[in-house]
């Protein structure tokens, strides 16, 4: 009964067009924000902040970029971690080479540093698919994290290819506590997810899922499959590309290009699988679940058994029981978390009658 539609009439297209038309949504969606963005920084720690809150939101944003391409338009890719590498390397060089370049305009030319790379690394979609474009994607992760190291000018002739990022400072204000970083990253993730959904639901994201579901199909229709591919590899990149710059200059500080390794492609991408994909809050969800349950896992295991068993068992244990409840939910739910979050909210749409 709190979660119907019943009496919400729609008197236009645009409010039959919303984001979220269901009122209940939009009041969900407004608390939900009030409290990361009031409440959090208020009474979360400093670990917290830096080490769990900050690190969900990055990986959300780049998987968000993954679930775009994955999910939407059906191209998949294992060169994410690539593209945030070009993303986290184009900031830097922005703001090192360019006086008085603006923080977040910075971040947005790595992002479309990073949108031209995955167009270029995108151009195989024409031609091939599934597991053979994976493998021709693969080919940027080795690539740009080879082209990283062999050139130093990337990281400003630094022998090992580290780079230490500058101050974050945006209007005159710095960004040097983790509570103004987190916000900074919370806002910078809240926009960018808010363009998604609306995107998604748009014309362009209308030609992915058609392109998705069969190109064949789609191009006798008449929706161009080369432009609707090459454009999901421009926007996926350009998140991705702003989810490294992100996780360069709000999270670590101090990055290297062989930390855009293709582990980190492989974490993106299982984020995608079990938050769901073809879902903007599934990619909320896998991040979520990837970053905190190893963490919940340590703590559980040390707490309990972990003062009898060997470190290196007690290591190994961790990693099995996450790679077994990683199947687990594979199997209850192939369709991710998102699908679980649905089917909640139908049922609650229907309750208290039965289904």
């Amino acid at each position: 009964m709190l979660y119907r539609e019943a009496g919400q009439f729609k008197a236009s297209y645009q409010e039959d067009s919303q984001i979220f038309p269901i009122r209940q949504d939009r009041i969900g969606i407004a608390v939900v924000l009030a409290f990361f963005f009031v409440a959090v920084p208020l009474f979360a720690s400093q670990y917290w902040l830096q080490a769990i809150l900050i690190p969900v939101l990055i990986f959300s944003l780049a998987a968000m970029g993954l679930n775009i391409l994955t999910g939407y338009a059906g191209q998949l890719s294992l060169g994410s971690a690539a593209f945030m590498a070009v993303g986290a390397f184009g900031a830097y060089n922005f703001i090192l080479r360019v006086d008085g370049m603006p923080f977040l305009l910075a971040i947005v030319l790595g992002g479309l540093c990073a949108a031209l790379v995955g167009v270029a690394f995108g151009l195989p979609s024409l031609r091939i698919k599934g597991f053979y474009l994976a493998v021709a994607t693969l080919a940027a992760q080795f690539f740009i994290v080879w082209a990283l190291v062999k050139f130093p000018w990337f990281s400003n002739n630094s022998s090992s290819g580290v780079i230490s990022t500058q101050q974050v400072e945006i209007l005159g204000f710095a960004f040097s506590t983790p509570e103004s970083k987190y916000l900074l990253t919370l806002a910078i993730v809240t926009v960018l997810a808010l363009l998604a959904k609306n995107l998604v639901r748009s014309s362009t994201g209308r030609t992915w899922m058609a392109v998705r579901d069969m190109d064949v199909a789609a191009e006798v229709i008449g929706i161009r499959p080369m432009r609707a591919k090459l454009s999901a590899f421009a926007v996926s990149s350009f998140y991705c590309g702003v989810a490294g710059a992100l996780y360069a200059y709000t999270y670590l500080g101090t990055v290297e290009p062989e930390g855009f390794n293709l582990d980190l492609s492989f974490k993106i991408l299982f984020m995608v699988i079990i938050g769901g994909a073809g879902s903007i809050m599934g990619s909320f969800l896998g991040a979520a679940f990837i970053v905190l349950l190893p963490i919940f896992l340590n703590v559980t295991v040390h707490s309990t058994i972990g003062s009898w068993l060997p470190a290196s068992v007690g290591s190994n244990l961790e990693l099995i029981v996450f790679g077994g409840l990683i199947i687990f939910f594979l199997i209850v739910e192939p369709h991710g978390l998102a699908r679980l979050w649905q089917l909640g909210k139908e049922k609650l749409r229907l309750w208290p009658f039965p289904h």
